[in-house]
């Protein structure tokens, strides 16, 4: 699978998620719990693997997407310290939903960059053959990735 096409799979998991977390009910707080802990996961793997492996390459691909990258790694500082905070959260805080619903309208105006604005700018830079080379890195990557949102790079502050 290509680089391009195993990210946006990523995304389309995680607004299934998003859409099953915003058709839960407020007293619905295991649901919510399940839902916030896949979230976690899923975004935090993305990440990781992004950072590592997606992002150096697009931008030795494509010099002048280097703005983008390094907005891109901001806004996954902002999203990693929210699931960090979502993971010890308890459910039933009257915070908790807030605080998913922001880190989904960060995360869907993330996905609408990438895949509106780069994503078609760095596959004509890249071409197929060292898109399916970056996947594979990619699904490998995926398994090394860690689970814990702190530990993706844009995690710490410089």
């Amino acid at each position: 699978m290509d680089a391009i096409v195993l990210l946006r799979e990523d995304h389309k998991t995680v607004e299934k998620l998003f859409k099953r977390f915003e058709k839960t009910e407020d007293e619905d707080t295991a649901e919510r719990r399940r839902i916030a802990d896949e979230v976690i996961e899923e975004l935090t793997v993305h990440a990781w693997i992004e950072e590592q492996y997606f992002y150096p390459a697009a931008r030795e691909a494509a010099p002048d997407t280097k703005d983008h990258v390094l907005e891109s790694i901001e806004e996954h500082h902002a999203v990693v310290w929210m699931l960090s905070e979502l993971k010890g959260m308890d459910p039933a805080d009257e915070r908790f939903k807030a605080k998913m619903t922001v880190l989904m309208e960060q995360v869907r105006h993330h996905v609408e960059e990438e895949e509106g604005d780069w994503f078609p700018d760095i596959r004509k830079a890249m071409g197929r053959n060292r898109l399916l080379e970056l996947g594979e890195q990619l699904e490998t990557g995926k398994r090394r990735a860690p689970r814990d949102p702190l530990k993706v790079p844009s995690a710490a502050s410089r």
